[in-house]
């Protein structure tokens, strides 16, 4: 099972539409804007809030753009999108947009919310 931290407003909604996806039922997803959401070994809390995070199911810890590429992987709709990540020189370029995206974070998140974009709650803190 892969496990999935994330965190504001805009990273919820789209980890909403990920968790209601086929194939969703086997990931959990944690939401580490949650004071007390537990993230396991090897991982702090805010590490966690700083970068999209996944724990594949053989522990390892994989984030950014590569911890997307593992979420498409696991959902049925998406693993053509994994396998164009796949491809030579695309995950470096999506690690690229990624870090572009992330000082702009919380400037989407607050546009998002004045269009009515709202989080959506299919998450668990548990571990």
């Amino acid at each position: 099972m892969l496990l999935l931290w994330f965190a504001s407003q805009i990273c919820s909604v789209e980890i909403g539409h990920y968790a209601s996806c086929q194939g969703a039922e086997h990931l959990r997803f944690v939401d580490v804007s949650e004071p007390n959401a537990r993230v396991g070994p090897n991982l702090t809390r805010q590490e966690a809030m700083n970068r999209f995070t996944v724990r594949r199911p053989d522990g390892k810890l994989v984030s950014g753009a590569r911890g997307f590429a593992e979420l498409w992987g696991a959902l049925p709709k998406w693993r053509w999108l994994a396998r164009v990540a796949g491809l030579p020189g695309v995950t470096p370029l999506l690690e690229l947009a990624y870090r572009v995206f992330l000082p702009l974070r919380s400037t989407l998140s607050s546009i998002a919310s004045c269009f009515g974009a709202k989080p959506v709650n299919r998450t668990s803190s548990s571990t």
